[in-house]
């Protein structure tokens, strides 16, 4: 196999993972009451860091986001308004990859939480009446950013971690 073939079956590959992950932690939280409203402490989320490896992480996280919001009670909004906060948020931790505090990609963890945080808010904000004024506004935004702040700076610091740590990295041919 050509080494151009072999990188790309590998990006295809890592990507689709990646989807799979997302869709399978996300319907894990639903089944806990913890992917749709205000507070989402989705386990999927933890997967956020992986653009810090790998650049196949971006499309995958967006495949997996769509798929996973499949069955949002808030529909085809959730599914357009919350992939595009995460295809925007993986871009981001992809460009912030270099930056370390202490070993740990902290800068590359941000934009999910802070782009979510204020993308869903508003989406709650907008679609459901118990959120209307400006305090319902601050109080989506406060909400869903406690949820992405334990599902990205707790668990996916942690995740990234365990694949600096194992030897994960490597094995899968992720490059940094």
């Amino acid at each position: 196999m050509k080494m151009k073939n072999k990188k790309s079956f590998t990006y295809v590959a890592q990507a689709g993972v990646i989807a799979a992950l997302y869709v399978a932690l996300t319907y894990v939280s639903a089944a806990l009451n913890l992917a749709y409203g205000p507070v989402q402490v989705r386990l999927s989320e933890m997967l956020t860091i992986l653009p810090v490896f790998t650049p196949a992480a971006v499309p995958g996280l967006l495949i997996g986001c769509i798929l996973g919001n499949l069955q949002s009670p808030l529909g085809v909004v959730d599914i357009l308004c919350g992939s595009l906060a995460t295809f925007i948020a993986a871009l981001l931790s992809r460009s912030f990859r270099q930056y370390r505090i202490k070993g740990l990609p902290i800068l590359s963890a941000t934009p999910p939480v802070i782009i979510n945080a204020f993308i869903i808010g508003l989406e709650l904000y907008i679609l459901l009446p118990a959120y209307a004024g400006i305090s319902g506004f601050v109080y989506g935004v406060i909400s869903v950013g406690i949820g992405q702040v334990i599902s990205c700076y707790i668990f996916g610091l942690l995740l990234f971690a365990a694949i600096e740590r194992s030897g994960v990295k490597k094995a899968l041919h992720f490059e940094s």
